[in-house]
């Protein structure tokens, strides 16, 4: 098999599993127990939050984990509206974010709160400028990823920063960084994010995990009640085995330092391969190093993928949260039809090869081949 849909989410690494089962067998305890093996647990619990929160720069109580992405991003959203009620219900997005945020959005507008989403540029990212201009007085969140799971389109989150503190703006900022923790490696100060998302099984930790960057002084409101765990911001007892190999999934990340470098070479290698022998291929977006999304237009990708498949090859149409219809990102970016409907995501891990993008683009060569004599 060529898996090559890491944005969906990745086979854990051996050392996060091993992490896992640990706290599931030998270090089973609760952090909340006062007994040894609480107490063991517990101290594990201060080590894994420390890595995390090592790795965006952040201090050890700014980070609090939470069970992935789509929470976290809920959090954020509802957390800060809640909290910035007094100050404006006004909110800034764009038109390409994950459902996660989408869906929020539309629950807050229903509720009283006007949302504007910004269409992104050319490369499927919005600018600061955008930002810039649909900035108020009563703007109380703005709320962009980091990049487009669908395109790897990047946005400059610390122009936005600076964008809003130059509007001398009260919004808080927050940014849905799960597709680009530990590919485009960032700090939160460098950032200037307020709230900052990521989630486990994207880097090859197990799925059901994520962890929150929340700023020193920023007092989310709770989303979740009971027994007041992650200093009374997500409470429920702590998932040992999934924060472990979290942690587990970090250290074997930044060990492995060459990683992004080596996903942006297999990235242009298969943008070179696949342009050279299909020459009406159009790339799409771009910025990130693991994610490739490009087009064939004629073509429909339902089709081309379910080729692929039958050649042992894992690709993707889009987001893996979203079944059917038309991609909302592609359409945001005003692309023509044609070449929505036959659009892929190709997506690396650390743990993808120069094999497996070879096999990518015979595979491709070899289903349009075999697709065109029906078009």
């Amino acid at each position: 098999m060529v898996y090559l849909d890491n944005a969906a989410t990745t086979q854990v690494c051996p050392e996060a599993a091993r992490a896992a089962l640990a706290a599931m067998t030998d270090g089973f305890g609760n952090p909340s127990s006062t007994h040894v093996p609480g107490r063991a647990a517990r101290q594990a619990l201060l080590s894994a939050r420390q890595t995390v929160a090592a790795s965006m720069g952040a201090r050890p109580e700014e980070v609090y984990f939470t069970s992935g992405g789509s929470e976290g991003d809920n959090w954020a959203l509802e957390g800060a509206c809640a909290l910035m009620r007094h100050k404006g219900r006004h909110i800034v997005s764009g038109l390409t974010e994950h459902d996660a945020v989408r869906r929020t959005l539309d629950r807050l507008q229903s509720q009283g709160w006007e949302v504007t989403r910004l269409s992104p540029g050319p490369d499927g990212a919005v600018s600061a400028d955008a930002v810039a201009a649909a900035l108020r007085p009563d703007t109380a969140l703005v709320s962009l990823m980091l990049v487009n799971n669908e395109t790897g389109a990047v946005t400059d989150i610390p122009a936005v920063a600076r964008a809003i503190r130059a509007a001398k703006c009260p919004a808080l900022l927050h940014t849905d960084a799960i597709q680009g923790y530990m590919k485009v490696p960032f700090t939160v100060k460098a950032l200037g994010a307020d709230v900052v998302t990521v989630s486990g099984h994207k880097i090859h930790a197990p799925k059901g995990v994520g962890a929150q960057y929340v700023r020193a002084g920023v007092r989310l409101p709770p989303m979740v009640l009971g027994g007041g765990q992650e200093a009374g911001f997500r409470s429920g007892t702590e998932n040992m085995p999934g924060i472990l190999a979290l942690a587990a999934a970090v250290e074997a990340y930044r060990a492995d330092k060459d990683a992004p470098g080596r996903m942006a070479a297999l990235r242009q290698y298969a943008v070179d391969a696949v342009t050279a022998a299909l020459p009406e291929a159009v790339i799409l977006g771009g910025g990130a190093p693991h994610i490739l999304c490009l087009s064939l237009p004629g073509y429909r990708s339902e089709v081309l993928l379910n080729y692929l498949d039958g050649l042992g090859i894992c690709v993707s149409k889009g987001s893996a949260c979203k079944k059917g219809g038309r991609s909302h990102v592609l359409e945001a970016m005003g692309l023509p039809a044609k070449v929505i409907d036959g659009a892929i995501r190709i997506s690396f891990g650390r743990f993808s090869t120069r094999a497996d993008a070879e096999a990518l683009c015979q595979g491709l060569v070899k289903a349009c081949g075999a697709l065109r004599k029906s078009l």
